[in-house]
């Protein structure tokens, strides 16, 4: 019984540990994005920041989570939220700016925090659900699931940030899984899914692909522009 008991535990617990690995990915590359170029001291305060209080939106979405899921509009909302924050974070470019003071890294760090919450809650709408079925109705397996978000996150992030560093062109292309990201939550709001599901071509599993052109296109034309604006001032 002892021994039934202990696999009864250890299969959520391992199933909850491998859905964080796999759905964690995305999360972690909004941290890397949304902190790049912060110095390091308010690097690790903005992801510390932005993972806790995105965890704490985790556990409120979890608690409502068969409700949240059917509100109409909710999805499609927020994936339109998804696409405005990946366009931004592909149009800054830390490189080109100048030293800024402390004031200004005070100010990006509290930016980075809200893009952080604000990315994470979105994109965490599937994958709270996917963490409280493994948990089987258990708060504490529950709990565990979302706490563990945490680490893997934060390692997540560091990883992606020092790739992005060294290949540039990994921005580009974590730009563009956003808007993937944004179209496939766009297609599964309850207003839409049906039809989207009746329709041929399978444009449920095409529509992502127009919104993560789109994302590239429009972050790289806002790009321009600022270097443009930047140019003009220091003129």
């Amino acid at each position: 019984m002892q021994y039934g008991g202990t696999l009864g535990v250890l299969g959520p617990v391992l199933q909850i540990c491998l859905i964080d690995l796999l759905l964690s990915g995305d999360n972690a590359l909004v941290i890397a994005l949304a902190c790049r170029g912060l110095p390091a001291r308010l690097w690790r305060r903005a992801v510390l920041l932005g993972t806790s209080a995105a965890i704490v939106l985790r556990i409120a979405l979890a608690a409502l989570a068969t409700l949240i899921l059917d509100l109409p509009y909710l999805k499609l909302v927020g994936a339109v939220l998804l696409v405005a924050i990946a366009v931004k974070l592909l149009a800054e470019d830390p490189a080109s700016r100048p030293p800024l003071d402390d004031a200004q890294q005070q100010h990006d760090m509290w930016k980075a925090v809200w893009t952080i919450i604000v990315a994470d809650t979105v994109m965490s709408l599937d994958n709270v659900v996917a963490v409280a079925a493994a948990s089987r109705g258990s708060i504490a397996l529950l709990a565990f699931g979302l706490l563990l978000s945490i680490p893997v996150l934060i390692l997540g992030s560091a990883v992606i940030t020092r790739v992005m560093d060294r290949y540039p062109i990994v921005v580009q292309a974590g730009g563009a899984l956003l808007g993937w990201v944004a179209g496939a939550t766009a297609v599964s709001d309850p207003v839409i899914k049906s039809w989207v599901q009746g329709q041929p071509f399978a444009l449920a599993t095409t529509a992502p692909l127009p919104v993560a052109i789109y994302v590239l296109v429009q972050g790289r034309i806002a790009r321009r522009w600022r270097r443009h604006s930047a140019k003009g001032a220091r003129r």
